[in-house]
């Protein structure tokens, strides 16, 4: 059985057939926690846009990895 509706199904498959040029879309913003606020990424200087691009995830051994990432 699936987790949705006939009428989400309808709306998920028609959502998937949607094509947009370059010209359409939009940036999307990314925000990231700096010292216990939420800054959007864009608004950092180009040094700060630079470190938060090198980034690198990691799961520590013996912890549950995030399920989101």
């Amino acid at each position: 059985m699936s987790q949705y509706s006939v009428a989400e199904q309808g709306a998920l498959a028609a959502a998937s057939d949607v094509q947009l040029t370059d010209d359409e879309r939009q940036p999307c913003e990314v925000w990231t926690r700096v010292m216990g606020y939420h800054r959007p990424v864009a608004s950092f200087n180009t040094g700060k846009q630079g470190e938060h691009h090198e980034r690198r995830f990691f799961a520590e051994p013996g912890r549950a990895c995030p399920a989101s990432h």
